[in-house]
Order: C-alpha cells, then sequence, then structure tokens
C-alpha cells in the first residue's frame, strides 16, 4: 500500500460583523469542538470600534456518536505537519484579504485553547500581517522553536485560574513559560472560557 497525495481548491468558511471603517479588527480563532457562529458570540462586549472575524477550522464532526450538535478543530496527532500547513495558508488569504479591503485597521489575532496553537504558528511564519497576539488558555506549542519566536508584536496569554485543564502548577509552568517568551500574563476568576471584561482590558491595554 503507497500513500498518496494531490491538491484542490477548498472553500472555508468564516464569520464577520461589518468592518467598514473599523479601527480594530479582532481574528479570533476558536478551540476544539467549536463552531464559528456560536464562537463570534463570545465577542458581543467590543465597542463599535472594533471588527470581528472568526473563521472555522476545517475539520467538522459530531460532538456525540454519529447525530446532534457539531463542532470543528483544526487539526489532530493524524498527518498534523500537512494540517499546520493548510492551516497557515488559509489564515494567510483570509487575513490579507482582510488586509486589503480594509487598510485603515489595526489586525489583532487571538487564538482560544487550541485555536491558541493554530494562532501562535501562524504568527510565527506571518508576523508582520498583525500587530497583536493574544494567546488564552493555550499551551505552546511544542513543535515552535522558542527561541526564535517573533517578540517585536504586544504579545498577551489569558488564563483562567479554575480552567479544568489547567491545575495549579500546570498553571504557574504556563506563566512562567510565557512570561519567559515576552508575552505579558492576564489571569481572571474563571474556567475555560472567554472572559469579556478581560478580554476589553487587554485589547484596551493595547
Amino acid at each position: 500500500m503507497f500513500e498518496q497525495h494531490f491538491s484542490f481548491e477548498q472553500t472555508r468558511r468564516y464569520y464577520q460583523n461589518d468592518l467598514e471603517g473599523k479601527r480594530h479588527i479582532l481574528i479570533a480563532l476558536h478551540g476544539y469542538g467549536q463552531l464559528a457562529q456560536y464562537f463570534y458570540r463570545k465577542f458581543s462586549c467590543l465597542p463599535d470600534t472594533w471588527g470581528i472575524v472568526i473563521p472555522e477550522g476545517p475539520h467538522r464532526f459530531y460532538l456525540e456518536g454519529s447525530a446532534g450538535r457539531v463542532g470543528a478543530s483544526w487539526m489532530t496527532k493524524e498527518w498534523r505537519e500537512q494540517d499546520i500547513t493548510d492551516n497557515n495558508a488559509y489564515l494567510y488569504q483570509l487575513i490579507e484579504k482582510v488586509r486589503r479591503d480594509n487598510p485603515q485597521a489595526t489586525l489583532h489575532l487571538l487564538g482560544f485553547s487550541q485555536g491558541g496553537a493554530t494562532a501562535a504558528r501562524f504568527y510565527q511564519q506571518f508576523p508582520e500581517l498583525v500587530s497583536q497576539l493574544i494567546l488564552w488558555a493555550s499551551v505552546f506549542p511544542p513543535d515552535i522553536e522558542k527561541q526564535g519566536f517573533p517578540k517585536d508584536r504586544k504579545l498577551d496569554f489569558i488564563l483562567g485560574k479554575q480552567d479544568p485543564y489547567f491545575d495549579l502548577k500546570s498553571i504557574e509552568l504556563a506563566l512562567e513559560e510565557y512570561d519567559n517568551l515576552g508575552f505579558q500574563n492576564y489571569t481572571f476568576e474563571g474556567g475555560h472560557d472567554i472572559d469579556q471584561q478581560t478580554l476589553l482590558a487587554v485589547l484596551n491595554n493595547f
């Protein structure tokens, strides 16, 4: 048996508000098992000067069994290198389109949970496309060379103190790791979710 590959054009889905005249545009990558249209609601706190773009992960699946609610993901361990390459190409074309259509806007990239790893990998390759990188409740990708990670943009890391995916020790280690990478750390009293008050504080601190 021989593994074979071929390429073809794909169509990807994303959601946005009206971007015309916006001073800032937040591009937010959802976590594992989420859909872009519902993740979009977590950013209802953004002021009128902000635009929002929510790309959706390319792999959709039923969250329980073979019917019912559907979620999406960015990748799995299977053929991960190709998925990383495809995700970067997808996001590059989308963000370049947003930049061309809105030359007046400052672009900010946020990655939540699994989307954080995807955002970090994209930023490592194309740091010039955004002015701020926000990683939220995300483990820094072990495949990224830390010494070569770009630090010439605003870098922020956010984590809930009651996040079930991080115990007290892993919270401490994560904050130390991100601090060493040049990130400004934020914590809040909450779990594995977008805390709107913390989000606004981070964006206002740009």
